[in-house]
């Protein structure tokens, strides 16, 4: 994947939290929740962010739209209408104008939309930032997306209670394309949502990106999901990347024995059965963190079937294995063999 084509590239992003401690405790102690993180986002594609949860993907996603900011890195945007960007150096002034190029699909479409707002209102919320957008304009930009994401326009005057879950998150989905940007962070974007409501919304975002061109950056732990919808595909653990590839790539051959856990764990379609995305048992999760002064080492070594002394000793390095395939693994070319 080469810079030219990418919308979105991310060097090197860190974000840390100091820990918290009780009335006697001294707080001294800092976790690292994204670790040195590196990808790039083609334009008019969908890259995937899978992990479990507290592996540090949704705090990724935060920080690209700005919500969390970054420790350290880049995050370099290719606005078409300037040169490219490093929102990661932006203060909030800055980053105001760029907020309807970059939006976001919350988790949860029932705390997500204001109960006290009309639709109208919700969706229409983006364009009121923008100082530039006329009410005749706003009003009329409305009623577009909200039929484009499957909605009518006599919808616009209920309050968000009067929606199923899968109609809430359609209004979410209204709300992030009503600026028309050019990227879309999804964060765990259909979760919370029952098995076919997830395949309609899936589809649904599938035709709006052919319709309309848009990136995203699609965040979610189900590896079936990501699998449908996904072209590109990042591996999450501990705050770092495990593995990065093409979508039939990670399946085929995943490099990683993370990802082959993971993959492992997920059901699998019965032959000739419904190829719809089905939800899986998480693996047990390792709340673990990377914290400052910790030994070097792989951070999936407690729960690798394929360690050795060099895993506890030395850090794997992300590294190309196959043309486009990245992995940090000391021995996944034994894996493959396994």
């Amino acid at each position: 994947m080469t810079e030219q084509k990418s919308l979105l590239t991310v060097r090197d992003l860190s974000k840390s939290y100091r820990l918290g401690g009780g009335f006697f405790a001294s707080g001294n102690g800092v976790v690292r929740a994204v670790d040195r993180v590196s990808f790039s986002v083609e334009r008019g594609r969908t890259f995937g962010l899978v992990g479990e949860s507290g592996s540090g993907k949704t705090t990724i996603g935060r920080m690209i739209v700005r919500v969390v900011e970054p420790d350290q890195g880049a995050i370099l945007f290719a606005d078409p209408a300037s040169e490219t960007i490093d929102l990661a150096a932006l203060s909030p002034k800055q980053m105001r104008p760029l907020r309807s190029k970059i939006q976001m699909i919350f988790q949860d479409p029932y705390s997500s939309l204001d109960p006290r707002m009309t639709v109208a209102r919700i969706i229409g919320e983006p364009l009121r930032a923008a100082p530039d957008t006329a009410r005749s304009e706003m009003r009329d930009r409305v009623a577009e997306v909200t039929e484009l994401v499957g909605l009518r326009r006599e919808h616009l005057d209920r309050y968000p209670h009067a929606f199923s879950g899968g109609q809430r998150q359609r209004i979410g989905i209204a709300r992030a394309l009503v600026t028309r940007p050019e990227l879309v962070v999804a964060d765990e974007a259909v979760s919370a949502l029952d098995v076919s409501v997830q395949a309609q919304i899936l589809n649904l975002m599938r035709d709006l990106q052919q319709k309309l061109g848009v990136t995203y950056l699609f965040i979610a732990h189900d590896l079936g999901v990501v699998r449908y919808l996904c072209d590109t595909v990042a591996v999450i653990y501990g705050g770092r990347i495990a593995e990065i590839a093409m979508k039939s790539d990670i399946y085929r051959t995943p490099r990683h024995p993370y990802t082959e856990s993971l993959i492992a764990a997920a059901p699998r379609p019965e032959p000739g059965g419904d190829a719809t995305p089905q939800p899986h048992q998480r693996p047990a999760q390792d709340h673990a963190r990377v914290q400052e002064g910790t030994a070097a080492g792989c951070p999936y070594r407690a729960r690798c079937p394929y360690r050795q002394e060099i895993c506890a000793r030395e850090e794997p390095p992300l590294r190309a294995t196959a043309p486009g395939h990245t992995v940090a693994c000391h021995f996944d070319l034994q894996l493959q063999g396994a």
